[in-house]
């Protein structure tokens, strides 16, 4: 069985002191957790005093995003030498927010994820269609396109290295949450597809997230989902009781299974 994964995706929220309270916090509440993997990634500057917070605690911590170069004229950028010389052991890639506003495209993220497994990182590689493209029945297209693009060039050995993330655009910070059964619709199709590509054994493996307005109140329903394998929270991942409950809602459906 897929272990559960619950990231937290804080976004451009918290500076240093803030992050340390937040996941002091955190860490009490979930502390006798084992059932369910958990993920927090803060922004860059607060990566190093959160990771001291979490050393030989039960919570991971895993980065917002990385450049595909080890090093060079990149101003702003990140990469994955610095990443691992931290050991943080998570990255999101290509998360809907970078494509959008940072112009990002399944080119630059299938070279964001190669230099991030030739780094010994986990990605968490993230998918979804905007509004415009489901109200135009063209999701399973776009999706299409950013797996096989995304994940173009690996084997089945690497993919299973990787976290998949189906976010729908339209869900982000809206509110609006696609139903579990839209969600569980859009995961079993994604793995059909990683089927195709990678085979059966990899696609059995390999955990794919749900993200989009992720809440205490739909988090069980949607984790209940045969094909859903864990969430990738935003705005509910900087409440530490919301989170929290989240995670919880990992531990029930895992025992109930």
């Amino acid at each position: 069985m897929r272990k559960i994964i619950i990231a937290g995706n804080w976004k451009m929220n918290k500076d240093n002191r803030e992050a340390v309270e937040l996941v002091n916090l955190l860490k009490r509440e979930v502390s006798d957790i084992t059932d369910v993997e958990i993920i927090v990634c803060p922004p860059f500057i607060a990566l190093s005093d959160v990771k001291d917070v979490l050393t030989d605690s039960n919570i991971a911590i895993g980065a917002q995003n990385c450049y595909w170069e080890e090093a060079g004229a990149f101003t702003g950028e990140i990469s994955p030498v610095m990443l691992k010389g931290l050991e943080i052991p998570y990255v999101i890639i290509g998360h809907s927010e970078r494509r959008q506003f940072f112009g990002e495209t399944d080119e630059t993220v299938n070279k964001r994820v190669r230099a991030a497994l030739n780094h010994g990182l986990t990605p968490i590689v993230c998918v979804g269609e905007n509004l415009d493209q489901r109200e135009a029945d063209q999701a399973f297209d776009v999706i299409k396109t950013q797996v096989e693009n995304g994940l173009q060039g690996f084997s089945a050995e690497e993919a299973q290295k990787m976290i998949l993330a189906y976010e729908p655009v339209w869900a982000i910070g809206t509110g609006k949450t696609a139903t579990p059964d839209q969600a569980q619709e859009v995961h079993k199709y994604i793995r059909g597809l990683l089927n195709k590509i990678f085979g059966q054994a990899a696609a059995d493996a390999i955990r794919i997230q749900y993200g989009g307005s992720v809440k205490p109140e739909n988090a069980g329903e949607l984790l209940s989902q045969p094909d859903i394998d864990g969430a990738l929270v935003g705005g509910a991942s900087l409440k530490v009781e919301d989170f929290s409950a989240i995670i919880k809602s990992g531990v029930s459906v895992t025992s109930a299974k």
